[in-house]
Protein backbone atom coordinates (compact mmCIF):
# COMPACT_ATOMS: atom_id res chain seq x y z
CA UNK A 1 0.00 0.00 0.00
CA UNK A 2 2.89 2.19 0.93
CA UNK A 3 4.42 1.60 -2.46
CA UNK A 4 1.43 2.34 -4.36
CA UNK A 5 0.75 5.36 -2.18
CA UNK A 6 4.12 6.66 -3.27
CA UNK A 7 3.83 6.52 -6.91
CA UNK A 8 0.08 8.29 -6.12
CA UNK A 9 2.53 11.00 -4.59
CA UNK A 10 4.62 10.81 -8.12
CA UNK A 11 1.94 11.22 -10.19
CA UNK A 12 -0.02 13.85 -8.66
CA UNK A 13 2.52 15.98 -8.22
CA UNK A 14 3.97 15.34 -12.11
CA UNK A 15 -0.03 16.55 -12.95
CA UNK A 16 -0.09 19.72 -10.82
CA UNK A 17 3.26 20.75 -12.29
CA UNK A 18 1.75 19.98 -15.88
CA UNK A 19 -1.53 21.98 -14.72
CA UNK A 20 0.75 25.08 -14.19
CA UNK A 21 2.68 24.80 -17.19
CA UNK A 22 -0.15 23.68 -19.38
CA UNK A 23 -3.56 24.17 -18.39
CA UNK A 24 -5.32 22.85 -21.20
CA UNK A 25 -3.76 18.85 -21.92
CA UNK A 26 -3.72 18.70 -25.92
CA UNK A 27 -6.91 16.52 -26.44
CA UNK A 28 -6.75 13.17 -27.99
CA UNK A 29 -9.09 12.78 -31.34
CA UNK A 30 -11.33 9.82 -30.14
CA UNK A 31 -10.39 7.75 -33.52
CA UNK A 32 -6.73 7.87 -32.63
CA UNK A 33 -7.40 7.48 -28.72
CA UNK A 34 -6.43 3.75 -28.98
CA UNK A 35 -2.99 4.47 -30.94
CA UNK A 36 -1.92 7.21 -28.76
CA UNK A 37 -2.53 5.14 -25.15
CA UNK A 38 -2.16 2.27 -24.84
CA UNK A 39 -5.10 1.57 -22.80
CA UNK A 40 -5.67 -2.10 -23.81
CA UNK A 41 -5.96 -5.12 -21.08
CA UNK A 42 -4.17 -8.16 -21.32
CA UNK A 43 -3.54 -11.92 -20.28
CA UNK A 44 -0.34 -10.97 -18.61
CA UNK A 45 0.67 -8.14 -16.22
CA UNK A 46 2.20 -5.31 -17.48
CA UNK A 47 5.72 -5.00 -15.96
CA UNK A 48 6.13 -2.38 -13.03
CA UNK A 49 8.10 0.39 -15.72
CA UNK A 50 5.33 0.40 -18.01
CA UNK A 51 2.83 0.29 -15.69
CA UNK A 52 3.64 3.77 -13.87
CA UNK A 53 4.66 5.03 -17.93
CA UNK A 54 0.99 4.13 -19.02
CA UNK A 55 -0.58 5.44 -15.79
CA UNK A 56 1.42 8.65 -16.05
CA UNK A 57 0.69 9.21 -19.45
CA UNK A 58 -3.35 8.71 -19.15
CA UNK A 59 -3.30 11.21 -16.03
CA UNK A 60 -1.40 13.81 -18.24
CA UNK A 61 -3.60 13.15 -21.54
CA UNK A 62 -6.64 13.50 -19.38
CA UNK A 63 -8.80 17.38 -19.82
CA UNK A 64 -7.91 19.34 -16.67
CA UNK A 65 -10.78 20.21 -14.96
CA UNK A 66 -9.27 22.11 -12.31
CA UNK A 67 -6.88 24.81 -13.93
CA UNK A 68 -7.80 28.52 -14.38
CA UNK A 69 -8.61 27.93 -18.05
CA UNK A 70 -11.56 25.34 -17.63
CA UNK A 71 -14.62 26.96 -18.11
CA UNK A 72 -16.36 24.45 -19.90
CA UNK A 73 -18.90 22.56 -17.30
CA UNK A 74 -20.77 23.74 -14.30
CA UNK A 75 -18.06 22.78 -12.02
CA UNK A 76 -14.04 23.15 -11.75
CA UNK A 77 -11.48 23.98 -9.97
CA UNK A 78 -9.71 22.37 -6.97
CA UNK A 79 -10.56 23.30 -3.38
CA UNK A 80 -7.61 21.31 -1.24
CA UNK A 81 -9.25 20.42 1.69
CA UNK A 82 -12.28 19.01 0.18
CA UNK A 83 -10.04 16.72 -1.84
CA UNK A 84 -8.28 15.63 1.48
CA UNK A 85 -11.84 14.68 2.73
CA UNK A 86 -12.29 12.59 -0.92
CA UNK A 87 -8.99 10.78 -0.49
CA UNK A 88 -10.05 9.67 3.29
CA UNK A 89 -13.37 8.56 2.18
CA UNK A 90 -11.02 6.53 -0.47
CA UNK A 91 -8.79 4.86 2.32
CA UNK A 92 -11.67 4.31 4.49
CA UNK A 93 -13.77 2.68 2.71
CA UNK A 94 -17.16 3.06 4.15
CA UNK A 95 -20.56 2.01 2.60
CA UNK A 96 -23.12 4.19 3.98
CA UNK A 97 -26.12 2.07 4.04
CA UNK A 98 -25.55 0.94 7.93
CA UNK A 99 -24.03 2.56 11.33
CA UNK A 100 -22.22 -1.13 11.58
CA UNK A 101 -19.78 -0.34 8.51
CA UNK A 102 -19.95 3.45 8.76
CA UNK A 103 -19.89 4.40 12.00
CA UNK A 104 -19.23 7.87 13.10
CA UNK A 105 -19.61 8.52 9.02
CA UNK A 106 -23.06 8.68 9.55
CA UNK A 107 -23.12 11.16 11.59
CA UNK A 108 -21.40 13.31 9.38
CA UNK A 109 -23.82 12.93 6.65
CA UNK A 110 -26.54 13.48 9.05
CA UNK A 111 -24.52 16.67 11.05
CA UNK A 112 -24.64 18.41 6.56
CA UNK A 113 -28.42 17.22 5.69
CA UNK A 114 -29.90 18.60 9.09
CA UNK A 115 -27.52 21.83 8.62
CA UNK A 116 -28.86 22.36 5.45
CA UNK A 117 -32.49 22.07 6.24
CA UNK A 118 -32.30 24.45 9.38
CA UNK A 119 -30.80 26.96 6.77
CA UNK A 120 -33.71 26.70 4.62
CA UNK A 121 -36.07 26.94 6.81
CA UNK A 122 -37.58 22.98 7.04
CA UNK A 123 -39.19 22.02 10.02
CA UNK A 124 -36.84 19.75 12.67
CA UNK A 125 -38.45 16.16 11.66
CA UNK A 126 -36.82 17.24 7.66
CA UNK A 127 -34.41 14.52 6.36
CA UNK A 128 -32.61 14.04 3.55
CA UNK A 129 -29.85 11.67 1.50
CA UNK A 130 -26.76 11.72 -0.66
CA UNK A 131 -27.83 11.20 -3.93
CA UNK A 132 -25.52 9.74 -7.40
CA UNK A 133 -25.62 13.13 -8.63
CA UNK A 134 -28.48 16.18 -9.59
CA UNK A 135 -29.97 13.67 -11.49
CA UNK A 136 -30.97 11.66 -9.40
CA UNK A 137 -31.89 14.00 -7.06
CA UNK A 138 -34.63 14.82 -9.06
CA UNK A 139 -35.52 11.52 -10.11
CA UNK A 140 -36.01 10.82 -5.96
CA UNK A 141 -37.89 14.19 -5.65
CA UNK A 142 -40.16 12.94 -8.82
CA UNK A 143 -40.47 9.50 -7.35
CA UNK A 144 -41.39 10.71 -3.64
CA UNK A 145 -44.00 13.13 -5.35
CA UNK A 146 -45.49 10.22 -7.63
CA UNK A 147 -45.78 7.91 -4.11
CA UNK A 148 -47.26 10.86 -2.46
CA UNK A 149 -49.83 11.55 -5.23
CA UNK A 150 -50.73 8.01 -5.08
CA UNK A 151 -49.21 5.29 -2.55
CA UNK A 152 -50.39 2.29 -4.17
CA UNK A 153 -48.34 2.92 -7.19
CA UNK A 154 -45.81 1.31 -5.34
CA UNK A 155 -46.91 -2.37 -5.38
CA UNK A 156 -50.16 -2.06 -8.07
CA UNK A 157 -47.49 0.13 -11.08
CA UNK A 158 -48.79 3.41 -12.88
CA UNK A 159 -52.15 2.74 -14.16
CA UNK A 160 -53.65 6.57 -14.20
CA UNK A 161 -52.70 9.30 -16.79
CA UNK A 162 -50.11 11.29 -14.64
CA UNK A 163 -48.37 14.22 -15.74
CA UNK A 164 -45.19 16.62 -14.28
CA UNK A 165 -44.49 20.24 -15.42
CA UNK A 166 -40.89 21.95 -15.34
CA UNK A 167 -39.74 24.68 -17.14
CA UNK A 168 -38.70 25.07 -21.04
CA UNK A 169 -35.41 25.69 -20.07
CA UNK A 170 -34.82 22.98 -17.13
CA UNK A 171 -32.48 20.27 -16.93
CA UNK A 172 -32.62 17.35 -19.23
CA UNK A 173 -32.77 14.23 -16.54
CA UNK A 174 -36.45 15.71 -15.87
CA UNK A 175 -38.27 13.36 -19.17
CA UNK A 176 -35.79 10.82 -18.74
CA UNK A 177 -36.84 10.74 -15.23
CA UNK A 178 -40.75 10.18 -16.03
CA UNK A 179 -39.75 7.43 -18.17
CA UNK A 180 -37.69 5.79 -15.57
CA UNK A 181 -40.68 6.00 -13.01
CA UNK A 182 -43.47 4.84 -15.59
CA UNK A 183 -45.31 7.88 -16.48
CA UNK A 184 -43.75 8.54 -19.33
CA UNK A 185 -41.87 11.14 -21.54
CA UNK A 186 -44.83 12.45 -23.34
CA UNK A 187 -46.50 13.05 -20.15
CA UNK A 188 -43.84 16.04 -19.12
CA UNK A 189 -45.52 19.57 -20.10
CA UNK A 190 -42.42 22.16 -20.17
CA UNK A 191 -43.65 25.14 -19.40
CA UNK A 192 -42.47 28.64 -21.76
CA UNK A 193 -40.36 30.83 -20.13
CA UNK A 194 -39.92 34.63 -20.10
CA UNK A 195 -36.98 36.61 -21.57
CA UNK A 196 -34.34 35.88 -18.30
CA UNK A 197 -35.25 31.78 -18.62
CA UNK A 198 -37.78 31.48 -15.93
CA UNK A 199 -40.82 29.31 -16.14
CA UNK A 200 -44.19 31.69 -16.45
CA UNK A 201 -46.37 30.93 -13.95
CA UNK A 202 -49.32 31.61 -15.60
CA UNK A 203 -47.86 29.56 -18.53
CA UNK A 204 -47.84 26.50 -15.79
CA UNK A 205 -51.45 27.35 -13.83
CA UNK A 206 -53.19 27.42 -17.44
CA UNK A 207 -51.12 24.08 -18.36
CA UNK A 208 -52.38 22.32 -15.16
CA UNK A 209 -56.30 23.52 -15.66
CA UNK A 210 -56.52 22.65 -18.89
CA UNK A 211 -54.41 18.72 -18.28
CA UNK A 212 -57.26 18.12 -15.06
CA UNK A 213 -60.34 18.92 -17.90
CA UNK A 214 -58.56 16.54 -20.00
CA UNK A 215 -58.59 13.52 -17.35
CA UNK A 216 -55.08 13.85 -16.81
CA UNK A 217 -53.79 13.52 -12.94
CA UNK A 218 -50.90 16.40 -11.99
CA UNK A 219 -48.80 15.34 -9.54
CA UNK A 220 -45.35 16.99 -9.25
CA UNK A 221 -43.87 20.49 -10.56
CA UNK A 222 -39.88 20.75 -11.17
CA UNK A 223 -38.32 24.18 -10.64
CA UNK A 224 -35.33 25.26 -11.20
CA UNK A 225 -32.80 27.45 -8.81
CA UNK A 226 -29.87 27.82 -11.60
CA UNK A 227 -30.99 26.41 -15.35
CA UNK A 228 -27.90 25.01 -17.06
CA UNK A 229 -27.93 27.49 -20.02
CA UNK A 230 -28.60 31.22 -18.16
CA UNK A 231 -28.38 30.53 -14.83
CA UNK A 232 -31.88 32.22 -14.10
CA UNK A 233 -33.75 30.99 -11.15
CA UNK A 234 -37.75 30.30 -11.15
CA UNK A 235 -39.70 32.17 -8.94
CA UNK A 236 -40.64 29.99 -5.85
CA UNK A 237 -43.12 31.96 -3.99
CA UNK A 238 -45.10 31.96 -7.11
CA UNK A 239 -44.89 28.01 -8.37
CA UNK A 240 -45.59 27.15 -4.48
CA UNK A 241 -48.86 29.18 -4.72
CA UNK A 242 -50.14 27.14 -7.78
CA UNK A 243 -48.79 23.81 -6.02
CA UNK A 244 -50.96 24.41 -2.93
CA UNK A 245 -53.83 25.49 -5.06
CA UNK A 246 -53.78 21.93 -6.98
CA UNK A 247 -52.28 20.23 -4.34
CA UNK A 248 -48.85 19.46 -5.88
CA UNK A 249 -44.90 18.14 -4.88
CA UNK A 250 -43.12 21.34 -5.60
CA UNK A 251 -39.10 20.36 -6.41
CA UNK A 252 -36.78 22.77 -6.08
CA UNK A 253 -33.40 21.57 -8.95
CA UNK A 254 -30.99 23.58 -6.97
CA UNK A 255 -28.14 21.55 -9.03
CA UNK A 256 -26.36 24.09 -10.12
CA UNK A 257 -26.81 27.12 -8.61
CA UNK A 258 -28.60 26.04 -5.35
CA UNK A 259 -25.28 26.82 -2.74
CA UNK A 260 -26.73 30.20 -2.85
CA UNK A 261 -28.69 29.24 0.04
CA UNK A 262 -24.91 30.12 2.04
CA UNK A 263 -24.93 33.12 0.76
CA UNK A 264 -26.72 36.42 2.71
CA UNK A 265 -26.50 38.45 -0.32
CA UNK A 266 -27.21 36.14 -2.62
CA UNK A 267 -29.78 33.69 -0.72
CA UNK A 268 -32.96 36.20 -2.29
CA UNK A 269 -32.95 34.28 -5.26
CA UNK A 270 -34.26 31.12 -3.95
CA UNK A 271 -37.05 32.97 -2.04
CA UNK A 272 -39.33 30.49 -0.69
CA UNK A 273 -37.37 27.86 -0.35
CA UNK A 274 -39.01 26.64 2.33
CA UNK A 275 -42.16 25.88 0.92
CA UNK A 276 -41.12 23.81 -1.35
CA UNK A 277 -41.62 20.01 -0.67
CA UNK A 278 -38.02 18.83 -1.98
CA UNK A 279 -35.08 20.59 -2.39
CA UNK A 280 -31.29 19.48 -3.89
CA UNK A 281 -27.99 20.83 -4.71
CA UNK A 282 -24.48 20.05 -5.64
CA UNK A 283 -21.98 21.08 -3.43
CA UNK A 284 -19.28 19.33 -6.51
CA UNK A 285 -20.73 22.39 -8.42
CA UNK A 286 -20.78 25.65 -6.28
CA UNK A 287 -19.11 24.64 -3.66
CA UNK A 288 -15.61 23.28 -5.79
CA UNK A 289 -15.83 19.56 -4.15
CA UNK A 290 -14.71 17.06 -5.96
CA UNK A 291 -17.27 14.88 -7.89
CA UNK A 292 -20.01 13.68 -7.18
CA UNK A 293 -21.49 15.57 -3.87
CA UNK A 294 -24.72 16.11 -4.36
CA UNK A 295 -27.68 16.51 -1.46
CA UNK A 296 -31.53 16.04 -1.88
CA UNK A 297 -33.51 17.18 1.35
CA UNK A 298 -37.21 17.00 1.87
CA UNK A 299 -39.64 18.11 4.70
CA UNK A 300 -41.86 15.11 4.40
CA UNK A 301 -39.54 12.57 6.03
CA UNK A 302 -42.07 9.84 5.73
CA UNK A 303 -42.07 9.74 1.88
CA UNK A 304 -38.61 9.37 1.97
CA UNK A 305 -38.88 6.46 4.14
CA UNK A 306 -41.59 4.85 2.31
CA UNK A 307 -40.41 5.48 -1.27
CA UNK A 308 -36.82 4.16 -0.72
CA UNK A 309 -37.03 1.68 2.33
CA UNK A 310 -37.10 -1.99 1.78
CA UNK A 311 -36.52 -4.81 4.25
CA UNK A 312 -33.16 -6.59 4.22
CA UNK A 313 -32.98 -9.05 7.35
CA UNK A 314 -29.57 -9.61 6.17
CA UNK A 315 -28.03 -5.82 5.79
CA UNK A 316 -30.30 -4.53 8.46
CA UNK A 317 -29.37 -6.35 11.42
CA UNK A 318 -28.07 -3.99 14.44
CA UNK A 319 -29.30 -0.36 14.94
CA UNK A 320 -32.49 2.23 14.57
CA UNK A 321 -33.59 3.46 11.33
CA UNK A 322 -32.37 6.49 11.64
CA UNK A 323 -28.86 5.44 11.76
CA UNK A 324 -29.38 3.06 9.22
CA UNK A 325 -29.14 5.27 6.10
CA UNK A 326 -29.74 2.22 3.36
CA UNK A 327 -33.52 3.04 4.66
CA UNK A 328 -33.83 6.58 3.02
CA UNK A 329 -31.14 6.34 0.12
CA UNK A 330 -31.91 4.98 -3.86
CA UNK A 331 -28.79 2.73 -3.02
CA UNK A 332 -27.77 -0.42 -1.41
CA UNK A 333 -23.53 -0.23 -1.27
CA UNK A 334 -22.87 3.95 -1.40
CA UNK A 335 -19.47 5.36 -1.12
CA UNK A 336 -18.71 8.13 1.60
CA UNK A 337 -19.62 11.64 -0.25
CA UNK A 338 -20.58 13.29 2.46
CA UNK A 339 -16.96 13.39 3.66
CA UNK A 340 -15.05 15.60 1.04
CA UNK A 341 -17.91 18.09 1.69
CA UNK A 342 -17.98 18.00 5.81
CA UNK A 343 -13.68 17.95 5.56
CA UNK A 344 -14.49 21.35 3.87
CA UNK A 345 -17.22 22.88 6.15
CA UNK A 346 -15.11 21.94 8.58
CA UNK A 347 -12.07 23.93 7.73
CA UNK A 348 -13.90 27.08 6.63
CA UNK A 349 -17.06 27.51 8.68
CA UNK A 350 -20.61 28.21 6.87
CA UNK A 351 -19.21 32.13 6.70
CA UNK A 352 -16.00 30.42 4.37
CA UNK A 353 -19.15 29.08 2.02
CA UNK A 354 -20.70 32.63 1.81
CA UNK A 355 -16.90 33.97 0.61
CA UNK A 356 -17.22 30.59 -2.00
CA UNK A 357 -20.34 31.46 -3.25
CA UNK A 358 -20.41 35.38 -3.34
CA UNK A 359 -16.64 35.34 -5.02
CA UNK A 360 -18.36 33.58 -8.06
CA UNK A 361 -21.14 36.13 -8.54
CA UNK A 362 -18.41 38.27 -8.08
CA UNK A 363 -16.46 37.14 -11.40
CA UNK A 364 -19.41 36.94 -13.33
CA UNK A 365 -19.81 40.87 -12.41
CA UNK A 366 -16.18 40.86 -13.53
CA UNK A 367 -17.16 39.39 -16.84
CA UNK A 368 -20.29 41.48 -17.73
CA UNK A 369 -18.62 44.30 -16.72
CA UNK A 370 -16.02 43.69 -19.72
CA UNK A 371 -18.14 42.23 -22.21
CA UNK A 372 -20.57 45.84 -21.81
CA UNK A 373 -17.22 48.08 -21.93
CA UNK A 374 -15.95 46.30 -25.33
CA UNK A 375 -17.84 46.89 -28.63
CA UNK A 376 -16.59 43.71 -30.55
CA UNK A 377 -18.86 41.80 -27.73
CA UNK A 378 -22.51 40.78 -27.77
CA UNK A 379 -24.07 39.96 -23.65
CA UNK A 380 -26.96 37.58 -23.61
CA UNK A 381 -26.84 37.01 -19.75
CA UNK A 382 -28.55 38.95 -17.20
CA UNK A 383 -27.07 40.23 -13.38
CA UNK A 384 -27.46 37.56 -10.60
CA UNK A 385 -26.15 34.37 -12.88
CA UNK A 386 -22.87 33.21 -13.07
CA UNK A 387 -23.82 32.05 -16.32
CA UNK A 388 -22.03 34.58 -18.77
CA UNK A 389 -23.05 34.26 -22.43
CA UNK A 390 -21.59 36.50 -25.21
CA UNK A 391 -20.72 36.36 -28.70
CA UNK A 392 -17.43 37.63 -30.19
CA UNK A 393 -17.40 39.56 -33.16
CA UNK A 394 -20.45 37.82 -33.81
CA UNK A 395 -18.39 34.36 -34.44
CA UNK A 396 -20.57 31.10 -34.13
CA UNK A 397 -20.26 29.85 -31.01
CA UNK A 398 -19.81 26.84 -31.36
CA UNK A 399 -17.02 26.96 -33.88
CA UNK A 400 -14.92 29.55 -31.69
CA UNK A 401 -15.29 27.09 -28.75
CA UNK A 402 -14.51 24.51 -30.35
CA UNK A 403 -11.29 25.79 -32.22
CA UNK A 404 -10.20 26.81 -28.70
CA UNK A 405 -10.44 23.31 -27.60
CA UNK A 406 -8.76 21.80 -30.24
CA UNK A 407 -5.71 23.95 -30.48
CA UNK A 408 -5.82 23.51 -26.30
CA UNK A 409 -6.28 27.61 -25.75
CA UNK A 410 -9.34 27.49 -23.72
CA UNK A 411 -12.19 25.00 -22.60
CA UNK A 412 -15.35 27.02 -22.63
CA UNK A 413 -18.91 25.52 -23.83
CA UNK A 414 -21.84 27.48 -25.99
CA UNK A 415 -25.25 27.12 -25.38
CA UNK A 416 -28.89 28.44 -26.85
CA UNK A 417 -31.60 30.21 -25.75
CA UNK A 418 -34.33 32.07 -28.06
CA UNK A 419 -32.47 31.07 -31.02
CA UNK A 420 -29.46 32.67 -30.45
CA UNK A 421 -26.38 30.48 -30.20
CA UNK A 422 -23.37 32.10 -27.77
CA UNK A 423 -20.66 31.47 -25.52
CA UNK A 424 -21.36 30.48 -22.12
CA UNK A 425 -18.58 31.34 -19.72
CA UNK A 426 -19.49 29.65 -16.01
CA UNK A 427 -17.62 31.51 -13.69
CA UNK A 428 -17.74 28.35 -11.13
CA UNK A 429 -13.81 28.45 -10.48
CA UNK A 430 -13.25 30.37 -7.23
CA UNK A 431 -9.89 29.53 -7.22
CA UNK A 432 -9.88 31.82 -10.12
CA UNK A 433 -9.54 35.74 -9.76
CA UNK A 434 -10.22 39.04 -12.04
CA UNK A 435 -6.88 38.53 -13.75
CA UNK A 436 -7.92 34.80 -14.70
CA UNK A 437 -11.00 36.52 -16.32
CA UNK A 438 -9.62 39.09 -17.84
CA UNK A 439 -6.94 36.97 -19.03
CA UNK A 440 -9.64 34.94 -20.71
CA UNK A 441 -11.37 36.89 -22.65
CA UNK A 442 -7.65 38.63 -23.90
CA UNK A 443 -7.02 34.74 -24.87
CA UNK A 444 -9.90 34.95 -26.72
CA UNK A 445 -9.05 38.25 -28.48
CA UNK A 446 -5.30 36.79 -28.93
CA UNK A 447 -6.63 33.57 -30.95
CA UNK A 448 -9.13 35.00 -33.28
CA UNK A 449 -6.42 37.76 -34.38
CA UNK A 450 -3.82 35.07 -35.24
CA UNK A 451 -5.97 34.20 -38.26
CA UNK A 452 -7.63 37.34 -40.08
CA UNK A 453 -9.94 34.51 -41.96
CA UNK A 454 -11.42 33.10 -38.76
CA UNK A 455 -14.81 33.34 -39.67
CA UNK A 456 -14.20 31.04 -42.71
CA UNK A 457 -15.33 27.62 -40.64
CA UNK A 458 -13.09 25.00 -42.98
CA UNK A 459 -9.80 25.45 -41.03
CA UNK A 460 -12.20 23.96 -38.50
CA UNK A 461 -13.72 21.19 -39.97
CA UNK A 462 -14.14 17.71 -37.97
Amino acid sequence: MLKDLALFNKIANLLLKSEEEHPIANPIPPEDLYDKLDISLGAAPASETFFEKTIEDLILSTPRTATKLFFNQLFGGRNSKATLGDLLAVLLNNSMYTYKVAGPQVGIEKEILHKVCDIIGYPKDSDGTFAPGGSMSNFMAMLMARDAYNSSIKTEGVTQKLTLYTSAESHYSIPKNAAFIGVGREQVRHIETNKNGQMISEKLESKITEDLANGFHPFFVNATAGTTVLGAFDDIPLLSLICRKFNLWLHVDGAYCGSVIFSSKYKHLITGLEQADSFSFNAHKMLGTPLTCSIIVTKHKKHLYDSFSNDAAYLYQTDGDDYNLGKTSIQCGRRNDALKLWVLWKSVGTEGLEKIVDHQFYLAKIARSYIKSNPDYTLYSFDDSISVCFNYKNIPAQTLCTALYKNAELMVGFGTFNNEEFVRLVTINTKNTEKEILAFFKAIEKFVAKDPAFQGTEVFEQ
